[in-house]
């Protein structure tokens, strides 16, 4: 005999993993429209066929160094930080219950952001040692602002009330850094903390590419336990969820992440702010959320970058873009989170 209660729920379960299907796979669609327009469009418009010969590797004057050299970079660029930043943005909103607690807002990217500057302007080093300088930077950070924010309980509040004090500082040790780097320092330093997708070269990329393959499933498959941490310890416990294990190996994964992808673009503003609010507004609840934040985050560096290229009279960076869009958004939330006295 069947029970009404049972076949409800099942209903409920199958019509959200529909939704979940839809939502992703038109995420998918957009996110690979965006790659192969980036491919296209440029100073100089090139056609489907032609691109696709420079690819595989054929040289065809002019094209296959556009495409090849500088567009296919940036894309890819666009395509890893992207996913990186959003994926890592919703794990840290998720499993801290707040969305304010996003490596933008609470200082990590500012702490691999000035480790980087540090490496551009006094070591006048670039590539794999600004990659390595920023993990350690950015996990440096997060232990920096654990054991400030602690006290006689954990406090979600006080830990991004800590975070954005040390972001404020470490924003202050950036501008010291320009202030006394040499003239020709800067125009890469500013590029970089712009969040910039400019002069993105493949030598870059095999850290970001790599770093990304290796903890985005992780972060993927323990996503399935975010929604059991935000239940609490004991819950998480009773479930069979070893919350502590979790919460490390995912704010581990998230941070590299976070460092490596910032090392190569910069921090590019906003996106891990953004990504889970759309994604969770897009997909709605019961299904982990960790994939079509990654892709939202894709799509947002990838259609922001377009618009910087092409909008406008003038070229700007992806990173004044996503701020454009996220500035507006930051201001409503904390209006909002006032009013309901969770500040």
């Amino acid at each position: 005999m069947k029970n009404p209660s049972i076949d409800f729920i099942m209903a409920g379960r199958r019509q959200r993993r529909r939704r979940w299907l839809l939502v992703t796979g038109i995420l998918v669609v957009l996110a690979c429209t965006l790659c192969i327009t980036m491919l296209l469009l440029g100073n100089t418009i090139y056609p489907v066929k032609d691109v696709i010969r420079a690819l595989s590797g054929e040289q065809l004057k002019g094209v296959s160094f556009a495409v090849n050299t500088i567009r296919l970079p940036r894309m890819l660029a666009g395509l890893f930080a992207g996913f990186a930043f959003g994926l890592a943005g919703y794990t840290f909103q998720t499993m801290l219950r707040n969305p304010l607690a996003n490596p933008n807002v609470i200082g990590i990217t500012s702490g691999s952001g000035a480790a980087a500057v540090f490496c551009i302007i006094i070591l006048h080093t670039s590539g794999a040692i600004i990659s390595v300088a920023s993990v350690v930077a950015g996990l440096a950070t997060v232990i920096l602002i654990y054991f400030l924010s602690r006290g006689k309980s954990f406090s979600i509040g006080r830990l991004i009330l800590v975070g954005i004090g040390i972001q404020a500082m470490l924003d202050a040790v950036i501008s010291y850094l320009l202030l006394i780097s040499a003239q020709q320092d800067i125009p890469a330093a500013l590029r970089w903390l712009t969040g910039s997708l400019n002069g993105s070269q493949m030598k870059e990329l095999p850290p970001l590419v790599i770093t990304v393959l290796i903890f985005a499933p992780i972060v993927i498959m323990l996503g399935k336990h975010l929604n059991i941490l935000e239940l609490g310890e004991q819950a998480a416990s009773s479930l069979g969820v070893d919350a502590d294990k979790t919460r490390i190996a995912l704010i581990v994964s998230s941070v590299i992440m976070i460092a490596i992808a910032t090392a190569v673009t910069g921090p590019i503003a906003f996106v891990s702010f953004l990504s889970g609010p759309i994604a969770k507004r897009l997909v709605g609840v019961g299904f982990s959320n960790v994939i079509p934040a990654g892709l939202v985050g894709v799509n947002l560096v990838l259609a922001s970058d377009l618009i910087g290229q092409f909008a406008f009279a003038y070229r700007f960076p992806v990173g004044i873009i996503t701020g454009l869009l996220g500035a507006p958004y930051l201001i409503f939330l904390l209006i909002r989170m006032n009013r309901k006295g969770e500040l």
